[in-house]
């Protein structure tokens, strides 16, 4: 055993066996390799990385290649869902020195962490036009030794890059709608119409540009090009083998461009976004399968994915036991073997189920075949015949050797899915869900912030590593979402002491936007920003959004204004690359919406009358609405929420204020009348 077998990390934990003599990321590594005069080798992964497996297998259990890393580099192993800031920065130098990036990521550091030569997956032997991994080891060791003043200046014009990548500014232009206007239009362009999703293999589920596109669908219901693109993707990607037919989730992402192959990594933060956004396409559309598919979705977070301690866990493997994808795919003898003779046909017929397979002779479940062509086949119980067979399906791939989870608890992925569950529960009226945000929330509060500093993991049975710019951005995000299906007022209030860390710890002292590591954090080469989606929302864009919604809540002008300029730090990134800024798009979209409407609704929100107002609100509402509800004479539901500050009963009855554009009118008390002043709303001109 290596010095991994100290560390609590799942990731960390596979390489502690390995005859490499890793370090995890610390001074220590960084101290023998400046006594010894050796360059670091630095790996980067993650646990259900399938990847990562095969250069472990192929390189680091080899005993010779260990050897040649022992003897030539002082060895590092960074899991990067637990590092997401050595993880940026060398990842952006990645990029900077190869043009592309991905994990495992290799990394050769200068003793000061300055780096001079980078990749991802090396074969143990040339192959394909990749040179083998010993090679690499040699020619760069022996770089490091000979041609030390070249690997000086190129390691120093990488750090300048760096350095000048965060230094940016932001525009001294106002906030503008027209990129969210003409981000359509851009969207369109990238838009595959047959199969939905943006751009071609691989393909990765959209969800940060879907939320955007669904939220111009929920005010302009007409939109057809909007509407198509959210539909088709929803439908493909529903349909594809990328969505786990039997258990529910999806996978990471399609190796191919038609969803079916899919990346057999499940990933928190995939499903939770996806969940959210197939229960937002089902409020602003009314499609049924669009809440089943959130149901499904969730049910498996709920079946799969809670973690003992608390919480969700990070990650289910890319890889089973048995091989790749072993435990999600079938064979007509085994459906054959487990299901009825009508069973087995309506599988085979509704899921595309073939003799010689689509993987590796084995048949990932899809859906190819609509249930009124299935019917045809095989009569009018078809649905009930699918539906028993699923669960007997189910029920066998239980017994299988099943991919291996990683228990961690991640701030920032525990966020989205407190937003999930709070947001699914009020749109598919599911209270279950909002117990299950609540116990989440508190979980993360209670066990991830010690002394008023938010952390990052929760692993081993305790906290890890500080919090980055994510964590809290992503879990505000989720605690506003609770408030808004709970309106507890413990939620509200712990938001906001998290956005003030937030903006303390980690907001540019210049006024352009945000870091990524904190201020208080360890001090690395270069401080990165996280600025584009990636596949969750750029730290940047969702810090952002949630002072956008803080800020209306309170009044708090300060942090419109941090958010504001957040927001044109990627003015020009926005209009260049709307795939990419999702995110940027919904927040630009609430702080330039014409008549966005703040609701204070007046009444303890048990009372059936407030409940009633506040229901009405939420089913009035457009997409950039806040409202906070509480009784007048709590005076810690107005300390939390100021927008319930001077917000009386009227006559006695709980009653509901409407304000827009600095203007509120007058106070209504019934159902009728709050429901023409929401949707007596101004809209943007048409795209």
């Amino acid at each position: 055993m290596n010095r991994l077998a100290n560390e609590t990390s799942l990731y960390l934990l596979q390489h502690a066996s390995n005859p490499v003599d890793w370090y995890p990321w610390g001074d220590e590594a960084f101290a023998r390799a400046r006594s010894e005069d050796k360059a670091v080798l630095l790996s980067v992964g993650y646990s259900s990385c399938h990847w990562c497996h095969v250069m472990a297998h192929e390189s680091f259990e080899n005993p010779e290649i260990a050897a040649a890393m022992n003897d030539l580099f002082v060895c590092v192993k960074v899991d990067r869902e637990e590092r997401p800031d050595v993880d940026a920065l060398y990842m952006q130098a990645t990029l900077s020195l190869t043009g592309s990036g991905g994990w495992p990521m290799t990394v050769f550091l200068t003793p000061d962490g300055k780096p001079f030569f980078a990749g991802t997956y090396f074969p143990p032997e040339a192959r394909q036009g990749m040179p083998g991994f010993p090679e690499i080891l040699r020619h760069f060791a022996e770089v490091y030794r000979s041609r030390r003043a070249d690997v000086e200046h190129t390691a120093g014009q990488v750090n300048e890059r760096l350095l000048a990548a965060a230094d940016r500014a932001p525009s001294p232009d106002g906030l503008e709608r027209g990129p969210v206007v003409e981000a359509v239009t851009g969207l369109a362009m990238a838009f595959d119409p047959v199969q939905g999703g943006f751009g071609g293999a691989p393909k990765f589920p959209p969800h940060l540009a879907l939320e955007f596109l669904i939220r111009r669908l929920w005010d302009r219901p007409g939109d057809p090009h909007a509407r198509q693109m959210v539909e088709t993707t929803l439908h493909r990607m529903a349909d594809g083998g990328i969505h786990d037919q039997v258990g529910g989730g999806f996978h990471r992402y399609s190796v191919d461009a038609i969803w079916l192959v899919p990346h057999f990594e499940k990933m928190l933060y995939d499903n939770a976004l996806l969940a959210r956004v197939y229960a937002l396409a089902h409020r602003v559309t009314g499609e049924p399968r669009w809440r089943e598919v959130a149901e499904r979705t969730l049910d498996y977070l709920l079946r799969e994915m809670q973690a003992p301690d608390g919480g969700f866990a990070a990650a289910q493997d890319a890889d089973s036991p048995g091989g790749e994808g072993a435990f999600f795919v079938w064979t007509v003898q085994q459906l054959a073997d487990l299901l009825t003779r009508d069973e087995a046909q309506a599988i085979v017929l509704r899921y595309g189920v073939r003799p010689e397979g689509n993987f590796e002779g084995a048949n990932i479940l899809h859906v190819a075949a609509p249930m009124e062509m299935v019917a045809q086949a095989v009569g009018p119980d078809a649905t009930l015949l699918v539906a028993s067979a699923l669960g007997k399906l189910y029920s066998a791939r239980s017994s299988r050797a099943a991919p291996a989870r990683d228990d961690k608890v991640v701030a920032s992925w525990n966020g989205m899915a407190i937003a999930a569950f709070a947001d699914a529960g009020v749109i598919l009226r599911r209270r279950d869900y909002v117990d299950v945000a609540r116990r989440t929330a508190a979980f993360v509060l209670d066990n991830l912030v010690i002394d008023g500093r938010l952390h990052r993991v929760w692993a081993g049975g305790g906290p890890k590593h500080l919090g980055c710019l994510d964590d809290h951005a992503d879990l505000i995000h989720g605690l506003l979402a609770l408030y808004e299906a709970t309106f507890e007022t413990r939620w509200l209030a712990a938001a906001r002491d998290l956005a003030g860390r937030m903006v303390e710890l980690f907001a540019d002292p210049d006024g352009a936007g945000f870091f990524y590591a904190g201020a208080d954090g360890e001090a690395l080469i270069a401080r990165t920003r996280d600025i584009e989606d990636h596949p969750t929302p750029g730290g940047n864009s969702q810090a952002a959004l949630v002072l956008l919604r803080i800020a209306a809540l309170t009044g708090d002008g300060a942090l419109a204004e941090r958010a504001g300029a957040a927001l044109r730090l990627v003015a020009d990134d926005i209009s260049r690359y709307p795939q990419a800024f999702g995110t940027a798009l919904v927040a630009l979209d609430f702080a330039t919406s014409p008549g966005r409407a703040e609701v204070a609704i007046a009444g303890a929100p048990d009372d059936p009358a407030a409940a009633e107002l506040i229901a009405a609100a939420m089913a009035a509402s457009g997409p950039c609405t806040v409202i906070a509800a509480g009784d007048p004479a709590d005076a810690s539901a107005a300390d939390a929420a100021p927008l319930l500050r001077d917000r009386p009963l009227v006559d006695g009855r709980p009653a509901a204020y409407v304000c827009r554009d600095f203007a509120c009118q007058a106070p209504v008390a019934t159902v009728d009348a709050l429901t023409a002043l929401l949707s007596d709303r101004a809209e943007a001109p048409p795209a």
